[in-house]
């Protein structure tokens, strides 16, 4: 397994090494303990989502308050999507950037991100679904949104693909107005959270 960090402090592609023979594929789809050596703690697991979507759906960009945030560690089971995470820690160096990384079930890869970081995907085809461990259960109270297609932001929607939001998606605020609200993790806040569970 090949765990690799993106630009963005915080957030990692993980590609698993796969072993196919006449019977199929196997994989080791998550270790714990591997990814613990590049975020100096083991990420706690307390959720799993599942996601189906049609072509074109946009699920994001979501993120929880900080502590205690929700770190994620997405993959896909069926389909392909653009996985994207989204620097919406004020006081960053990278703040207000993004990545986007191809989830499919050909490479299998995974994309980990930290607490206080944004996550949204758009699937490429119907039926496709995606696994999300997460390091907190769902809290509605400390849960947020930005608008996906946020110009300033500027996600890039591939070629041919018509974006469907949520209702709630769809009424979510720009950056610079979730960041005016006070809705927006700092990058200090972040950053000291982090050691909280590395000195565990």
């Amino acid at each position: 397994m090949q765990i690799e960090p993106l630009a963005i402090v915080g957030a990692y592609v993980v590609t698993p090494r796969q072993f196919p023979d006449d019977r199929g594929v196997f994989l080791e789809g998550y270790r714990g303990d591997l990814l613990a050596e590049h975020l100096g703690h083991e990420p706690r697991v307390l959720q799993t989502n599942i996601s189906v979507s049609s072509r074109g759906t946009v699920r994001g960009i979501h993120f929880a308050d900080v502590p205690p945030g929700q770190a994620k560690y997405v993959t896909a089971l069926h389909g392909s999507f653009l996985d994207f995470v989204v620097d919406i820690r004020v006081g960053s160096p990278t703040f207000g950037r993004w990545e986007s990384i191809l989830l499919d079930t050909v490479d299998r890869r995974a994309v980990y991100l930290s607490e206080g970081l944004g996550h949204a995907l758009i699937a490429l085809e119907d039926d496709s679904t995606a696994c999300y461990l997460c390091s907190a259960a769902y809290n509605p109270s400390g849960e947020h949104g930005i608008h996906p297609l946020d110009p300033a932001l500027g996600l890039e929607v591939p070629d041919g693909i018509e974006p469907l939001l949520s209702p709630k998606d769809e009424a979510a605020p720009t950056l610079a107005e979730a960041e005016e609200a006070g809705l927006l993790p700092s990058y200090d806040a972040c950053l000291t959270h982090l050691r909280t569970l590395t000195d565990r």
